[in-house]
């Protein structure tokens, strides 16, 4: 039978513990919880200890982040499965079986998610994830279920088991060895977008990554930063961009890079149009420290590329989603054409 653990990387959560903990141990049938501990300045680990004896605890030397935290946490703990599980998230009855029935079933399947539903709007699709993730030819993040700030409704339209392209790391079940095997999360992200970056690297080894509409989770959003925070844009925009880079032949760099430029140019334009002078220069910094960067990037671009399979993937839209959005009103993930 294969073992499973589940694993919430914390900073500064211990509110979110407080109030999900209960129901993450009341609905996960047996199945070891951990919490690995990115050097909060709380009391997380305190209330864990006089509140959650029975939970595992790892204590992380400093705030390494998302990514490098993760890895840190997961080289000590043996499971065939790993569930990277957000401190903010509220898990329900039946939430892990369905999705390792999936997996257990299907060997090729690398990584997966559940449906991913708002903690405070229940019957709406959650921003970080919805009904699993896609991107397009110029690297853009989007959802079924959610395009940039259009979420849909849940009305049942995404109940399926589907392939997708990148699952959340809100709530990714992931199997051991294919995390190894992909290198990890990429430690330069710190946080954001890493986990597309890994799940493009586990579809270059001939592995899949799943969508499970039979488990659902709610997500509250932001446990760490805030929506709106402007280190998020920073993260958002740089990482979508070395993503981009690190998954892209020589020859289709000399296009894709110009036009990533030119949209994300846009970008900043349109938040200084909203008076939002940090985002847009979060949009700046973003690409200078790609460009300071570019070196080390391209490397891992050169080793990316040795893994195997090439692009296109059939998950992959293949035109751009920022034109189909903003100029063609494809408000919804049915509007788009794959």
């Amino acid at each position: 039978m294969s073992t499973v653990a589940i694993v919430i990387l914390n900073y500064n959560g211990k509110n979110y513990l407080k109030q999900f903990l209960p129901t993450l141990k009341k609905h996960s049938n047996g199945h070891q919880i951990i919490v690995a501990d990115n050097q909060s300045t709380d009391d997380s680990v305190s209330f864990l200890t006089n509140h959650h004896q029975d939970i595992k605890r790892i204590i992380l030397s400093e705030n390494f982040g998302y990514s490098e935290g993760y890895n840190r946490a997961l080289q000590q703990i043996e499971a065939d499965y790993y569930v990277l599980l957000n401190s903010d998230i509220e898990v329900t009855e039946n939430w892990v079986e369905p999705v390792m029935t999936l997996m257990d079933q299907n060997p090729e399947i690398a990584a997966c998610q559940p449906k991913i539903l708002s903690y405070k709007e229940r019957d709406r699709f959650e921003y970080a994830g919805a009904a699993g993730g896609f991107v397009d030819l110029l690297g853009y993040p989007f959802c079924r279920g959610r395009i940039f700030d259009s979420i849909e409704s849940d009305m049942g339209q995404y109940n399926d088991n589907r392939e997708i392209f990148w699952a959340t790391g809100a709530c990714l079940f992931i199997r051991a060895t294919a995390f190894f095997e992909a290198g990890g999360l990429d430690p330069h992200y710190f946080a954001h977008m890493e986990e597309i970056d890994l799940c493009w690297r586990l579809k270059r080894m001939g592995l899949r990554i799943f969508y499970c509409g039979e488990s659902q989770v709610y997500h509250v959003g932001g446990g760490t930063l805030p929506k709106a925070n402007p280190f998020k844009t920073y993260l958002n925009f740089r990482n979508s961009l070395i993503t981009l880079y690190k998954n892209s032949a020589a020859s289709e760099l000399l296009w894709k890079i110009p036009a990533r430029w030119l949209l994300d140019v846009v970008a900043a334009i349109r938040f200084l149009g909203q008076t939002s002078f940090r985002d847009f220069w979060a949009v700046v910094r973003a690409h200078m420290t790609f460009l300071t960067h570019i070196l080390r990037i391209e490397g891992q671009r050169k080793a990316v590329l040795k893994l195997g399979k090439t692009m296109p993937f059939h998950e992959m839209y293949k035109g751009s989603v920022v034109a189909a959005y903003f100029l063609k009103n494809a408000k919804i993930f049915s509007d788009l054409k794959f």
